[in-house]
């Protein structure tokens, strides 16, 4: 079955979306998931512990401090089994507890101690929903890794229409196999991948960057853990959450992001670059903010330096592993293949990923991109389509060209 030896917390706030829920843990129980939902006491007033126990085989849990178990920290124990997290239907009031560290019942007190990837599913009021607090709250489980899956819009229990409707469980189950189900043909691989924009510094004030936002990294970092990779994830300045389960180290500037992955080249299987990393920093930086001043400003620049080439420098010196796999990303204007291939042979790697910034929903803060992958052995143009199927479509020529023996 797809989730054998896999274990999903289910979370079951206080909402008449619950009855839902019913449906998504009988698809996991016969996907062969163990699902172990936790009730706050609340909902229990929607739907009662024993159907949800039927369901998943297990007890459900709604009282923090149940004596009738064989002992276990049970918050503990379930935050360390799981592999996925999610509360469905999450109210305003469990997401304004999850979102402020607030553990005053076993499903939060759960929620907060688990590491796994952690999703969120929003189903109340109209007004509740758009309301500004619950919008923020939302936004700060993002800015701290949750997942938030968006209501769908439509008739709700209270006689509103409008958002605040739970999606269908059958969406929510495919979800959950997007992130579980997946085959684990990366286990045993480690990989370090670049995402951002790089930040020069002209003095304590300004700096020189460009529009990257660091969804084409982190959708590939995501997809790597995904897949059972053991993950280093470089960043820049990004404007997306860190993926889960990588190794996250922040790099600002072009040196600092050269540095760092330099220093753990050597350990990687694949290494991804897909920062977009400055060309020119300013020669001098200021210790003090430069003062306007009447007419122009001349700023003198100077070239960084190309981390792609210093790793095919490094890689034709015999100082990377062998069999190491190098991918590189192009970004154009004009001339695509012709430029991105030059790259392919100048800096010695094995890939280049190459989108035109013209091509329409390609590019930098797009959710989709139009990428050619670029080989030595020739090129695959791809369709349109959202990064994190380009990140899998990357992966797996990675995978097929390189590892599937293993």
């Amino acid at each position: 079955m797809e989730l054998t030896g896999k274990t999903v917390v289910i979370g079951v706030s206080a909402g008449i979306a619950a009855y839902k829920t019913c449906y998504l843990v009988s698809r996991l129980t016969q996907a062969g998931a163990e699902v172990h939902v936790i009730m706050t006491p609340n909902a229990k007033h929607f739907v009662d512990p024993l159907t949800f126990e039927t369901l998943s085989g297990n007890k459900c849990i709604t009282d923090t401090f149940d004596r009738e178990f064989e002992f276990d920290v049970k918050h503990v124990s379930l935050a360390k089994k799981a592999d996925l997290f999610m509360i469905a239907p999450a109210t305003a009031d469990v997401i304004a507890k999850c979102a402020c560290g607030i553990c005053d019942d076993m499903l939060t007190t759960t929620f907060l101690a688990a590491s796994c990837p952690k999703y969120v599913v929003p189903a109340m009021n109209t007004g509740m929903y758009l309301n500004l607090i619950t919008q923020n709250n939302l936004k700060t489980l993002i800015h701290y890794g949750v997942h938030v899956i968006e209501p769908a819009e439509g008739h709700l229990a209270c006689g509103d229409t409008g958002a605040g409707k739970m999606p269908e469980p059958e969406q929510l189950f495919d979800v959950i196999i997007s992130v579980l189900g997946k085959e684990q043909d990366m286990a045993g691989l480690s990989m370090l991948v670049t995402a951002g924009a790089t930040q020069e510094a002209m003095d304590p004030v300004r700096f020189i960057t460009n529009h990257s936002t660091g969804k084409m990294g982190a959708a590939i970092a995501r997809e790597a853990v995904s897949r059972g990779a053991s993950v280093t994830y470089i960043k820049a300045s990004t404007s997306v959450p860190d993926p889960d389960g990588c190794e996250v180290v922040s790099a600002v500037s072009a040196a600092e992001l050269c540095k760092a992955v330099t220093e753990r080249a050597g350990s990687a299987d694949i290494i991804i670059m897909a920062a977009a990393v400055a060309d020119y920093r300013p020669k001098t930086v200021s210790d003090d903010k430069m003062k306007k001043k009447d007419g122009e400003l001349t700023l003198e620049l100077e070239r960084t330096t190309d981390i792609l080439a210093e790793l095919g420098k490094q890689r034709a010196e015999g100082k990377l592993p062998a069999g190491q796999f190098i991918c590189g990303f192009s970004m154009e204007t004009k001339d695509l293949i012709e430029n991105s291939r030059a790259k392919l042979e100048k800096k010695n790697c094995d890939m280049i990923v190459a989108n035109n910034l013209k091509e329409q929903g390609a590019g930098f803060g797009h959710d989709t991109n139009k990428v050619t992958l670029i080989t030595k052995e020739g090129n695959v143009e791809l369709e349109l389509m959202s990064k994190q199927d380009v990140a899998a479509a990357i992966l797996d020529r990675i995978i097929k060209k390189n590892f599937a023996e293993m």
